[in-house]
């Protein structure tokens, strides 16, 4: 892993809603190839963070920077810097009228103009990779919501994004549905691919980071490699917020 290069800067980010500081003076970089993971309670700003970094929300104060190009939100600039970042939300959004292989293949097609062969030969080797080669002509209706989310997952990667932005992908999955996901998640930590993952899954949490990001009220309250940060907190808001889960030590 060649932790000098950063894929991502963001310094002293701020970000209101209002009169409601959500992100208060955050800093924070991620290298290529690492998997940083941030946890924190409902409403700390985790999700609204990732949104910053891909520009589908206004900041104001501060900067985020991606290979050192400025992430603003509505600049014409956006566009092309939006190709380089993979955002997956908790809610698939698939097209329910096109089949799993359409849903991939359009954007590589229409946004970067490859070649469809190219295109169709990468998406299918990405659905085996995921386990659903066997699902490319089949449409979102007839999918579990695991094998939706996996098809989301590859639908960015087929973009060849140099950091995916993963917002609480199994939130909306039943349980039994969760540990597939994190199966292929944890396969793209295992390849190199750079993430930064927000989840409640502690366990997971463990697993996949180099890094957690703790973060409370707006501000990072502790941050550090998973082992130490799991087994031996040391802020006490840390403490207090593991206790809350059923975690296995």
């Amino acid at each position: 892993m060649n932790m000098a290069e950063h894929i991502i800067d963001i310094n002293h980010l701020v970000k209101r809603f209002g009169d409601n500081i959500i992100l208060n003076d955050l800093s924070l970089s991620v290298s290529k190839g690492e998997v940083v993971v941030l946890i924190g309670p409902s409403g700390c700003g985790k999700s609204t963070l990732l949104r910053c970094l891909n520009g589908l929300e206004p900041i104001q104060g501060g900067t985020v920077m991606l290979h050192g190009e400025p992430v603003e939100h509505g600049k014409a600039s956006l566009y092309n810097i939006r190709q380089k970042i993979g955002m997956v939300f908790q809610s698939y959004d698939l097209f329910p009228h096109m089949t799993v292989l359409k849903n991939i293949t359009l954007s590589p097609l229409k946004v970067q103009n490859r070649s469809r062969e190219e295109v169709t030969e990468n998406a299918m080797a990405l659905l085996k990779r995921v386990g659903l080669e066997d699902k490319a002509n089949s449409y979102p209706s007839e999918l579990s919501g695991g094998q939706k989310q996996r098809v989301a997952i590859v639908r960015s990667l087929i973009m060849n994004p140099d950091i995916m932005l993963l917002d609480e992908i199994t939130a909306a999955l039943d349980p039994e549905m969760v540990h597939e996901v994190l199966n292929v998640v944890l396969g793209l930590a295992n390849s190199g691919t750079t993430m930064m993952i927000v989840t409640h899954e502690m366990a997971f949490a463990e697993a996949v980071a180099d890094r957690v990001v703790f973060l409370d009220g707006g501000v990072i309250v502790e941050e550090g490699a998973p082992k130490e940060f799991f087994h031996d907190p040391k802020t006490e808001r840390a403490q207090r917020f593991l206790k809350t889960f059923t975690y296995s030590r």
